[in-house]
């Protein structure tokens, strides 16, 4: 099993959410985070505030899928949240060792 985490612009979340759902992934978490990546940092000055440095809205989503799933997952993602531009955001893939449904006792691929 393997977990996708990506970071795309807020406006992208619903194409990005479609695009995972149609690939009949079962669970995902949306959250809204802030931060940085690759691109400059550019400190900011904010009333009698120097060298505030923005940390712009971004949305992270993650699935956990059968290692099967991976590249057509990481596929849709591409497709729908990509805009040509600085900042589209990040895709990270991690191995998961287990997972358990706690009301069933189910372990493994079928927990998820």
């Amino acid at each position: 099993m393997k977990r996708i985490t990506c970071y795309v612009r807020p406006h992208r979340v619903e194409m990005v959410k479609s695009a995972i759902a149609a690939a009949e992934v079962n669970g995902m978490t949306v959250s809204d985070v802030r931060g940085v990546g690759v691109s400059p940092v550019r400190e900011q000055r904010y009333s009698n505030l120097v060298g505030v440095v923005p940390m712009p809205i971004q949305a992270k989503i993650e699935v956990v899928v059968a290692d099967a799933q991976v590249e057509e997952i990481v596929e849709s993602i591409l497709r729908n949240a990509r805009t040509g531009e600085a900042d589209d955001g990040k895709i990270f893939i991690e191995d998961v060792a287990d997972a358990y449904r706690i009301r069933t006792h189910e372990r493994g691929e079928i927990a998820v």
